[in-house]
């Protein structure tokens, strides 16, 4: 199953990237908790469903990313954002003043999905956690 998937990646130290959705799956809290998901409570922060809105207020924007030289070209579809990190959880991304990406050890959160642009520094820094 999914779940004993995901306990023997988590026992094993591998590297887990969530994004969107997957980055409400890792929180240990979900401020709107309407919905009937138990997240994993892997990370160290606080999420915000649809943060920007329903489906209608999806975009694209640019967004502030700590260890890249440029801006990425972030697509946000129902986004959440992360409205808290703590401990050794650190943000790594900002879009305007919210967190938008966090990391805490080989664990990665996205507000957006960078499976949709095609700009791989994500992707590269992902697989570097290896």
């Amino acid at each position: 199953t999914a779940q004993e998937i995901t306990k023997h990646c988590v026992e094993e130290n591998m590297p887990i990237m969530g994004t969107c959705a997957g980055c409400v799956i890792l929180a240990k809290k979900i401020e709107d908790q309407e919905m009937k998901v138990k997240p994993l409570s892997l990370m160290n922060i606080n999420v915000k469903r649809n943060a920007f809105g329903r489906q209608k207020e999806s975009f694209e924007a640019t967004v502030n990313v700590e260890s890249f030289d440029k801006p990425y070209p972030a697509v946000f579809i129902r986004a959440p954002i992360i409205s808290r990190v703590w401990g050794n959880c650190k943000p790594i991304a900002m879009f305007r003043d919210k967190i938008v990406g966090a990391q805490q050890d080989n664990l990665l959160a996205l507000s957006f999905h960078p499976e949709l642009t095609q700009d791989t520094r994500f992707h590269r820094m992902f697989l570097n956690l290896f």
